[in-house]
C-alpha cells in the first residue's frame, strides 16, 4: 500500500530507449500559459477592434460639404418695376386748317418721316379758284395805282406853268396812294388765301416714326376730326415703370436701367430721365420714366419689367445654390464652431450674375454652405470643405 501511495507521485521510469514523459503538473502548467497568452491577444486586438467598430458609422454621419465664406462686396441695389412702353414725346397730329375731304394718305405706321413731311393731302379745288381771283385782283389794283401814278406825274409838269393847281395835285397824290394800298391789301389777301391752302396737307411738325393712322381717302376731316396721325419725335420710346414710395424716394434721373419687353429675352439699357413728383394716392406708387432708344421691340403700349440701379450697397454675396426658401421666408446653413449645420434666417436683395446679395442675416464671415443645404437639418454635424469665393465665381463661370 505505501508503495503504490508512494509510486502515484513519481514519475513513471521510462523504459530502456524511451523519452521520459512529462509530468501531469507541467501539462497543466503548459495548457494555462497558451490560454493566459490567448486572453491577452483577445484583449489587445479582439477589443480595440470592437472600439473602431462605433467609428464607422459616426463618419458616415458628418457628410462632406462645400462652404463658403463671401465676405463683403460693394454691388448696386437693384429695384425692380413693372411698367408700360411709350413714345418719349407722342405727338398727335389733326387738321390744322379748315378741312375738307382726303385726296391721298401718304404714310404707314411703322415709316419714318422728315419735319413738315406731307402725310396727307385734302382736296383743294375751291380754294385754288379763290387764290386766281384774289391774283386777279392784285393785278386790277396794280392797274390802277400805275394809272394813278402817271396821272399823278403829268399834273406835277404842269403845275409850274399854271395849268394845274396845287390842290389839284395833293388830290391826285391821295388817288396815287389809295391805289397803292390797295395792291397791298389784294396781295395779303392772297397771301392769306395761299396760307389756307397749304394748310390743307396734313404735315408732320417733327421729324419721327409714325404710330398710328386713322385717316382714309375720300374721308371728310376737320378740325374737329380728333387725331389722324400719332407719331414719336425722333424715334424716342421710353418706359413708365410704377414704383412704390420707398423705391421712388432714393430714386435720382440720371442712373441706369435695363428694360425687357414682355414676350422676349433682349435686355435694352436706358437711363432714367424724369422721376414723379406725386404720388398716386390710390395705388401709392409713382412713375419713372427711361429713356430709351428705339428698336422695332420696343412697342408702345407694351408691357416690360425693368432693373434701376438705386444706388450701391456692400453686401454679402452668395451663388443661389445656397439660398433656400421654406414658408417662413429664406435661408441658408452655416457651420459652427463644433461643424454643426445652423439654418440661419436672411432677407434677399437683388439677384445678378455674380449671384444674390444678402442684406440682412449675415456678416460675410460665416462659413455658409454653398449647396446640399435641403438635404441638412439643423445641428447635424457635417464635414466643411472650404471653398474661396473665387474658386466657386470660377466653377460657376464653367
Amino acid at each position: 500500500m505505501n508503495y503504490e501511495s508512494g509510486s502515484f507521485d513519481k514519475e513513471p521510469l521510462a523504459l530502456p530507449g524511451e523519452q521520459p514523459r512529462p509530468s501531469r503538473r507541467r501539462r497543466i502548467a503548459v495548457v494555462a500559459g497558451v490560454l493566459a497568452i490567448l486572453a491577452a491577444l483577445y484583449v489587445i486586438f479582439g477589443r480595440g477592434g470592437g472600439e473602431d467598430k462605433p467609428r464607422g458609422p459616426v463618419a458616415e454621419q458628418a457628410p462632406p460639404v462645400t462652404v463658403v465664406a463671401p465676405g463683403r462686396q460693394t454691388v448696386d441695389r437693384l429695384i425692380s418695376a413693372n411698367g408700360s412702353l411709350a413714345a418719349r414725346r407722342e405727338m398727335p397730329v389733326g387738321v390744322a386748317g379748315e378741312g375738307g375731304r382726303v385726296t391721298r394718305v401718304l404714310v404707314e405706321p411703322g415709316q419714318w418721316v422728315g419735319a413738315g413731311q406731307v402725310l396727307a393731302t385734302i382736296d383743294r379745288s375751291v380754294q385754288a379758284q379763290t387764290a386766281e381771283s384774289l391774283a386777279a385782283q392784285i393785278r386790277v389794283a396794280e392797274a390802277d395805282a400805275n394809272l394813278a401814278q402817271a396821272q399823278l406825274n403829268r399834273a406835277q409838269a404842269l403845275v409850274a406853268n399854271g395849268f394845274v393847281s396845287r390842290a389839284d395835285i395833293e388830290t391826285r397824290t391821295a388817288n396815287r396812294d389809295a391805289a397803292a394800298a390797295r395792291v397791298r391789301v389784294a396781295r395779303a389777301q392772297l397771301g392769306q388765301q395761299r396760307a389756307a391752302t397749304s394748310r390743307l396737307d396734313i404735315r408732320a411738325p417733327a421729324a419721327g416714326l409714325v404710330l398710328t393712322r386713322q385717316v382714309e381717302p375720300g374721308q371728310i376731316v376737320s378740325a374737329g376730326s380728333g387725331v389722324l396721325f400719332r407719331m414719336a419725335q425722333g424715334g424716342e420710346m421710353e418706359m413708365r415703370a410704377a414704383l412704390s414710395e420707398g423705391d421712388l424716394a432714393g430714386l435720382r434721373a440720371g442712373v441706369r436701367a435695363s428694360v425687357t419687353p414682355v414676350g422676349t429675352q433682349a435686355k435694352f439699357a436706358g437711363t432714367v430721365w424724369q422721376v414723379s413728383p406725386v404720388i398716386d394716392p390710390q395705388t401709392r406708387q409713382g412713375i419713372a420714366r427711361i429713356a430709351l432708344k428705339y428698336d422695332p421691340a420696343l412697342k408702345p403700349g407694351g408691357f416690360a419689367t425693368a432693373s434701376i440701379v438705386g444706388g450701391a450697397s456692400t453686401v454679402p454675396q452668395l451663388p443661389e445654390t445656397a439660398v433656400q426658401t421654406d414658408r417662413t421666408g429664406n435661408y441658408v446653413y452655416i457651420v459652427d464652431g463644433q461643424n454643426r449645420a445652423v439654418k440661419r434666417p436672411v432677407k434677399t436683395g437683388g439677384v445678378t450674375d455674380e449671384g444674390v446679395s444678402i442684406v440682412e442675416g449675415l456678416n460675410g464671415t460665416e462659413r455658409v454652405v454653398v449647396a446640399a443645404g435641403a438635404f441638412l437639418s439643423p445641428g447635424q454635424k457635417v464635414k466643411p470643405l472650404l471653398q474661396t469665393p473665387a474658386a466657386a465665381a470660377a466653377q460657376k463661370a464653367s
